[in-house]
């Protein structure tokens, strides 16, 4: 699936799954000082207030990054609400948590927000690799 990394302020634990980043540059351009992705580490929690870094986080269109609350107990994302919504010349964005049954039977679990690929040219299919930037894609 590729790595994981976890940056804390103390307060909020923010997680980035590389494997599941689609390179959309939401955080980047929501949070410029905390999300460089130039720097390592890349992400700088400490530039950016806790409701800031989460409400970026949420606009992150493939679920790379996520983000937990130090002091509770259960240390899994949020759970929210099942949402669809279609991004202008990019994927189908599906928010909450998914049981996704793939073309060869096997099933993956989805939390947060999964990206669908609508251009057809994803090497990740059903998922959302980023292709359409390069495609051009319209829809």
């Amino acid at each position: 699936m590729g790595k994981i990394k976890e940056y804390s302020n103390g307060e909020v634990t923010v997680v980035w799954e590389a494997g599941k980043c689609i390179h959309s540059a939401m955080c980047v351009k929501g949070l410029p000082d905390v999300f460089q992705p130039d720097a390592r580490p890349w992400i700088s929690v400490d530039a950016a207030s806790t409701e800031e870094l989460i409400d970026t986080i949420k606009k992150c269109p493939s679920g790379a990054l996520s983000y937990y609350m130090n002091d509770s107990e259960d240390k899994s994302a949020e759970t929210l609400e099942t949402k669809v919504e279609v991004l202008e010349n990019g994927p189908l964005l599906v928010y909450g948590t998914l049981k996704v049954t793939l073309k060869d039977g096997s099933k993956d679990t989805k939390n947060r927000t999964t990206a669908f690929c609508r251009c057809g040219a994803s090497q990740n299919k059903p998922y959302c690799d980023g292709a359409h930037v390069e495609q051009d894609f319209r829809g």
